[in-house]
């Protein structure tokens, strides 16, 4: 049986289909819960300077109390702030790397991580063979579609992009110092 596919005792055959209009809207669900939440799923997802207005808007709630949480989030040190007219705010990357880096610290044995961080980088050496480079920004994704088809070179490229973050990510977990932005080095443990 595939993932995809329903069981054959899944259903009893004598219950009636779920009323879909008793059912939450979409729009209500991303609106519902508490502003704070609101706030910051949409500071997660900053990736640039971002006006406080827009940042209200996106959590559907008013400029003063949006402005309110951003402070407060910029004192926890979850975004940074950006002086203007007007104040921008973007999610501070250093703080979700570590965040990302503990998790793995409290999820996974030592050796696990090791094993999983050797695992990660015969993967990325896979690629580096594959495209006969040391990383994925040095591959024209032209040149690569002329001995692939394009949608298989644009997702290799892309999962080796994934597998360096994660390896950069894993190797910091194995040595107790994040390091933003880092490449991994071998394992040593």
């Amino acid at each position: 049986m595939d993932l995809t596919d329903i069981p054959d005792d899944a259903y009893a055959g004598d219950e009636s289909p779920p009323d879909l209009n008793e059912l939450e809207s979409p729009d209500s669900l991303l609106t519902g819960g508490p502003i704070r939440e609101r706030i910051l799923a949409v500071v997660t997802g900053l990736r640039t300077p971002t006006k406080v207005s827009e940042i209200a808007e996106l959590a559907d709630c008013d400029t003063e109390t949006a402005r309110s949480y951003l402070e407060w989030f910029h004192e926890m040190g979850l975004v940074h702030s950006h002086d203007g007219p007007p104040v921008r705010y973007e999610r501070n990357e250093a703080y979700f790397q570590w965040r990302r880096i503990n998790h793995i610290r409290e999820q996974y044995s030592e050796q696990e991580i090791v094993e999983a961080l050797s695992d990660t980088i015969d993967r990325i050496d896979e690629y580096r063979s594959q495209f006969d480079t040391d990383d994925p920004d040095n591959v024209s994704l032209v040149e690569a579609s002329q001995d692939m088809p394009t949608e298989d070179a644009w997702e290799g490229l892309s999962e080796w992009k994934t597998l360096k973050r994660r390896a950069a990510l894993l190797d910091a977990a194995r040595r107790d110092s994040p390091v933003s932005g880092s490449t991994p080095r071998g394992i040593d443990a």
